[in-house]
């Protein structure tokens, strides 16, 4: 058995990733997948907060992100098959190419739109480079695993892609609004589309690999499993599900960016989620999961499924096979090994990450337009003090995992991000209570000695407690969520519920948006912190049923499976 190889760090991640091509070309890769998440998810609010874009507009214009939520439905298309004309580049560079020319093609008409003018033509540019980039995201990560060989294990790769990606985040984050301070926004959206031409010329000439014989297929094919008819009817209906969930989404995005007629309205995100939110979360979870259990159902009775084995051989059938190993069959493991309990790991991951997840798209506009914090100052506080106290926070929850334990740390990353929306609220208020703590704490004198001031410190310790508690919670519930997935079915089933984290936090920033506009900020932080409640009541119930399992399953004793 060869040794495992740990993954480097520090400045060693920097010597591996220029001690081979394939090394070299993940940091391209990671910092091309980095960039365009950088500038549409958080930077280019920053450029409508100053275009007076509406936050309720703005809300619903960051529901692009549901793009990253939703790219393993088309994951495998990405996967089984090369885009035309460009196939011969790459089994997987074709891909990537082809999404980082889209991703040009985005940032320059971004560029060359004003979206004070021309909102909707503007978000659909923006959707077009999100789409790209979720695309490009799928085809990364399987390019990583597919070139990974003794020299360069995927350890290294996984590492140095996160150097890339993290490099990618300063320079879309805390370089944008460094040159936004000194040009145009257009002119610094053709600056990034130049760094990812630069990108595109990288791919052209990276190494690649032939697809491996795949057999997974075959195991459908199997006496006991799932008869094909059956199995198309119930793709038939989850697909159904998620189309209907997507389409709802995006033809009211329409609507909302759409010109409004002289003596209309708006519509409202509020009553939208109201009246739809419910269903779409019915389409996109509940549906997938009681087919799935239905499957299970039925297989364990011997119903609908195959005698002998299925000989059929043919592309629809091989894409079929596909699909439902991806939607499906990832869904039906969950259930089978859970029982009841997928419910509650499900509900734990919706309502985990909503604390801190729903207002990051409002972050520019509140420390810019509303707090009036230059863009250097942002640039350096949000984007590179920010970034270190996140991967210290990270650091913290990896360290607390290993020391008291999984659900312990998961319950603590469930508490600490509802005191930053607490201290969020405080300084939309004035900072009183802000500016006790640097007081009593001498941190204002430390500022002043540094050459800063009050208002800096004031922006550096929230950002501070934020950093850090939603690092910790973010790496809490990577491990979490990781500890969910099988073996079997785990890059599948960890893509499938990670998407879920976007989907309540990406849904909820259309009303919070429309709510700030009403509200003003500091309410809004207050409300959105009982989502943080409600995860905390999630993390103690899982924590009872997981503890439930674990006693049935020693020795001597029967019960539930986990």
């Amino acid at each position: 058995m060869s040794e495992a190889v740990a993954r480097p760090k520090g400045w060693r991640v920097f010597a591996a990733a220029l001690s081979t091509r394939k090394s070299a070309t993940m940091l391209a890769f990671g910092f091309s997948s980095g960039l365009p998440n950088a500038l549409l998810i958080g930077t280019l609010t920053a450029w409508l907060g100053e275009a007076k874009i509406n936050l309720a507009t703005i809300g619903v214009l960051a529901w692009i992100g549901l793009s990253y939520s939703f790219k393993f439905l088309w994951s495998p298309l990405v996967d089984r098959t090369r885009p035309p004309l460009i196939g011969r580049i790459g089994r997987r560079t074709s891909w990537i190419v082809l999404c980082q020319a889209l991703m040009i093609l985005g940032l320059i008409g971004l560029a060359s739109t004003d979206p004070a003018a021309h909102i909707a033509r503007f978000a659909l540019f923006a959707f077009a480079a999100a789409i790209g980039s979720a695309t490009q995201d799928v085809a990364i990560d399987a390019w990583r695993i597919d070139v990974a060989d003794g020299a360069t294990p995927v350890e290294v790769l996984s590492s140095v892609y996160q150097l890339g990606y993290r490099t990618a985040a300063i320079v879309g984050g805390a370089g944008a609004l460094f040159l936004a301070a000194r040009m145009p926004w257009p002119s610094v959206y053709l600056v990034m589309a130049g760094l990812m031409a630069a990108m595109l010329v990288i791919a052209l000439t990276a190494p690649d690999t032939e697809r491996p014989v795949d057999d997974k297929a075959d195991l459908l094919s199997e006496p006991g499993e799932i008869e094909p008819r059956t199995r198309a009817v119930a793709l038939l209906v989850v697909g159904a599900s998620w189309v209907w969930a997507i389409v709802t989404i995006v033809t009211f995005m329409a609507s909302m960016l759409a010109p409004v007629p002289k003596g209309g309205k708006l519509p409202s995100a509020s009553d939208f989620i109201k009246t739809f939110g419910p269903w779409i979360i019915v389409a996109t979870i509940f549906v997938p999961l009681g087919v799935a259990a239905l499957l299970n159902w039925l297989k364990a009775r011997g119903q609908a499924v195959q005698t002998a084995p299925d000989s059929v051989v043919s592309p629809a059938r091989t894409v079929a096979n596909h699909l439902y190993r991806a939607l499906v069959a990832p869904l039906a493991d969950l259930t089978e090994r859970m029982r009841w309990g997928v419910l509650l790991v499900i509900a734990l991951i919706l309502a985990y990450p909503f604390c801190y997840n729903i207002w990051g798209s409002f972050a520019y506009p509140f420390y810019l337009d509303f707090l009036h914090y230059s863009k250097d100052e942002v640039a350096f506080a949000s984007k590179v003090f920010g970034i270190v106290m996140s991967i210290v926070g990270v650091s913290l929850g990896g360290y607390l995992f290993v020391k008291i334990g999984r659900f312990p740390t998961v319950l603590i990353g469930a508490i600490l991000p509802i005191f930053g929306n607490f201290i969020y609220a405080d300084l939309a208020d004035g900072a009183p209570h802000i500016d006790a703590v640097l007081s009593i704490t001498h941190l204002d004198a430390l500022a002043a000695w540094a050459g800063s001031d009050q208002r800096m410190a004031r922006l550096l310790l929230t950002i501070f407690y934020e950093n850090i508690s939603t690092g910790l919670a973010g790496a809490a519930f990577v491990a979490y969520v990781s500890g969910v997935v099988s073996k079997k079915y785990a890059a599948v089933q960890y893509a499938l519920l990670s998407s879920l984290t976007f989907l309540i936090g990406s849904l909820g920033k259309g009303p919070a948006g429309e709510m700030i506009d009403q509200l003003g900020y500091a309410t809004v932080f207050r409300y959105v912190s009982i989502g943080g409640a409600l995860a905390i009541l999630f993390v103690l119930l899982e924590w009872w049923r997981s503890t439930r399992v674990a006693a049935a399953a020693e020795p001597g004793h029967t019960g539930e499976r986990a």
